[in-house]
């Protein structure tokens, strides 16, 4: 590599305006070799500086046998071959800056969530098995999901305006699912974007947040439902570290729905036991209110997040926190109530509970029965003390609230907001 060195630098020094006849069939080829292949810095330094020297020069007069030749060399060809060498030399060390991954400086998703409406809710915590507000007073939510943030972003749909037909609805509270496919597809910082805007909008609005991690199957083996559902331990935990250091002190996002639906899908989906399951949402808590101490974790219930009955032998071991149950009309067969007692309610008279989805299909325009779900479920669940949030503000994912994106509602969607407003003291608009 030295030899190498000292021959370039050499070739710099004997530049001299007269060539003799051997440098243009010798010197000179090898040095149109080294004008064209030569890729090391040096080299390219010595001929902007021999492009330099020579542009100060009189014309070159090139000796050729027996004959004499003036060649002209135009400054203006010299100057523009070194601008173009030193452009060659920054482009290339921009490309290598700008391309290389600063990995040092790496930092966690982006800085705490914070606006002038953080704290315009009051906060909501636990107090014995309700949901109170700072006067003690208890809360029943009344809500809505809607879908998945990236989707309806995707579909174009995504400003206030949903969030003020969410508001139209009744409803008191809007689920978030984020599906972990999403979240990894669109990249944490870039959906952390979309739930901050949706934070802020349900705040101006009067509504409470819950945040969902829309998964379903069997976190311990990590097998799932679908592919939309895959994650790992690891994600999941890192998922609540990034939102619970983000949300930390924002009053208006109530809940961290720890997992939706925990299921083993009759043991197509591996096996879990409940003290395994137990394990998984004590860690993934503690985890939480490393970040963040107010707001209020839900752990779901075993068979699609419906079973909460291991809570009569096993409770999560952790304060300040809620369960969620998903008694869908087709989990149990009527008369429901019974069984619902035996299966979840039994748990609101110890714990704070939330049916984080409910949802039936109807005709629009159908008059309902006292004794078909819909009546039933709000009726069984108020009697409880039991929030509950409808699935789905959505057109596409059923049972869906929505007829279409003009946000005509369905039959279900019709009988969820007289209940809301119903449950509300107000008469539907």
């Amino acid at each position: 590599m030295r030899a190498n060195v000292k021959q370039k630098i050499s070739f710099t020094h004997h530049l001299t305006p007269t060539l003799s006849p051997n440098s243009v069939g010798g010197e000179g080829e090898n040095t149109r070799c080294l004008l064209e292949n030569s890729c090391d810095r040096i080299c390219r330094t010595s001929i902007i500086l021999a492009s330099i020297k020579l542009a100060n020069l009189a014309p070159v007069k090139v000796l050729m046998g027996a004959h004499k030749m003036k060649i002209a060399i135009p400054l203006a060809l010299i100057a523009g071959l070194t601008a173009a060498t030193l452009q060659t030399i920054n482009a290339q060390e921009t490309t290598q800056t700008n391309s290389y991954h600063r990995w040092w400086q790496d930092r966690p998703f982006g800085k705490t969530f914070r606006s002038e409406t953080t704290n315009q809710l009051p906060r909501i915590c636990v107090q014995g098995n309700k949901f109170v507000d700072p006067d003690g007073k208890p809360v029943l939510f009344h809500g809505v999901s809607i879908g998945d943030p990236d989707k309806i972003e995707h579909e174009g749909h995504w400003n206030k305006h949903h969030f003020e037909e969410v508001q139209a609805m009744g409803a008191t509270l809007v689920r978030i699912p984020v599906h972990p496919i999403a979240w990894r597809e669109r990249g944490p910082r870039e959906y952390l974007k979309l739930l901050d805007q949706a934070v802020e909008w349900c705040t101006e609005l009067g509504i409470y947040v819950d945040i969902d991690w829309h998964s379903i199957g069997n976190l311990k083996m990590e097998l799932f439902q679908d592919p939309m559902y895959d994650t790992t331990q690891k994600e999941t935990f890192q998922f609540w570290r990034a939102i619970a250091q983000h949300y930390h002190g924002t009053s208006s996002v109530a809940f961290y729905e720890l997992f939706n639906e925990p299921t083993i899908y009759r043991g197509q989906l591996g096996s879990i036991s409940w003290s395994e399951w137990k394990k998984l949402n004590e860690d993934m808590i503690s985890l939480i209110r490393a970040y963040d101490t107010n707001t209020i974790p839900l752990v779901a219930g075993f068979d699609w997040a419906y079973d909460l009955t291991p809570l009569n032998l096993e409770p999560i071991q952790a304060e300040g926190i809620g369960y969620v149950t998903h008694p869908y009309p087709n989990k149990r067969s009527k008369p429901w109530e019974p069984k619902w007692e035996e299966d979840f309610g039994f748990a609101a008279g110890r714990y704070p509970v939330i049916a984080t989805e409910i949802g039936f299909s109807v005709r629009k325009g159908t008059v309902l029965k006292d004794d078909d779900y819909g009546p039933v479920i709000v009726n069984y669940l108020e009697g409880r003390g039991i929030s509950w949030v409808a699935w789905c503000f959505d057109p596409e994912w059923g049972p869906t609230l929505l007829q279409s994106w003009n946000y005509d509602l369905t039959g279900a969607g019709e009988f969820f907001r007289t209940a809301m407003h119903k449950a509300d003291g107000k008469e539907k608009p």
